[in-house]
């Protein structure tokens, strides 16, 4: 006859049961690991959440920075050079400016002169022509007697139209100069004219070539 079933006692445990298991301790924390990080799988120790590049490399302190940038200095040393030669450029420019006006009006000046002054030679006005457009220079190596009977010689009339081919300005140390080459082509003749303009702000005819074309 069986013995019947003791009742179950606390702290006396089954000599056949397995004894309990003990209590599940959590995972000992890495040195340098925060609690709560949220990090990529494999995340180094002492890497930090949203921190790019290899462990212990900090992120670049100017992230905005254009690449290559020059620091500050560089970039002054620049801009005063790139001012130095804007400068230059524009005083360059400003003296082809005023180089380009000087020469225009001289030479609008010199084309004025050769037409007023072969005018009143081809209409027989030599003496008020030798008067107004001579310089007292040429007018001392050339006198107005010789002149006139030059230009008489010539035996124009007012057939004849003057021509201007070749004008050619310079100016050097406020002094302007103005060569003139051309024609008079009167009834079935020529004559070549030749014209030397200087002076400073008024130009006076220092050379002068009048004679039949060849």
């Amino acid at each position: 006859m069986s013995n019947p079933q003791e009742p179950y006692q606390p702290g006396h445990a089954d000599a056949g049961a397995r004894p309990a298991a003990p209590p599940r301790q959590p995972p000992a924390q890495q040195p340098g690991q925060y609690a709560g990080q949220f990090g990529a799988p494999g995340q180094q120790p002492g890497q930090y959440p949203g921190q790019f590049g290899a462990p212990g490399q900090y992120p670049d302190p100017t992230p905005f920075g254009l690449p290559g940038q020059p620091p500050a200095k560089d970039r002054k040393k620049l801009w005063i050079i790139l001012g130095i030669v804007g400068g230059v450029v524009l005083l360059a420019i400003v003296g082809i400016i005023v180089l380009f006006n000087v020469l225009g009006g001289a030479t609008n000046q010199a084309r004025g002169l050769a037409d007023g002054f072969t005018k009143l030679v081809i209409a027989g006005d030599s003496s008020q022509a030798y008067d107004d457009y001579l310089d007292p220079a040429l007018q001392e190596q050339l006198s107005k007697e010789d002149f006139i009977a030059g230009v008489e010689s010539l035996e124009m009339d007012e057939t004849c139209e003057p021509a201007y081919n070749d004008l050619k300005v310079s100016s050097e140390n406020g002094n302007n100069a103005a060569d003139i080459a051309g024609v008079i082509t009167c009834d079935g003749r020529q004559v070549d004219l030749a014209y030397r303009f200087e002076g400073t702000d008024e130009l006076k005819m220092t050379n002068i070539k009048l004679r039949p074309k060849a």
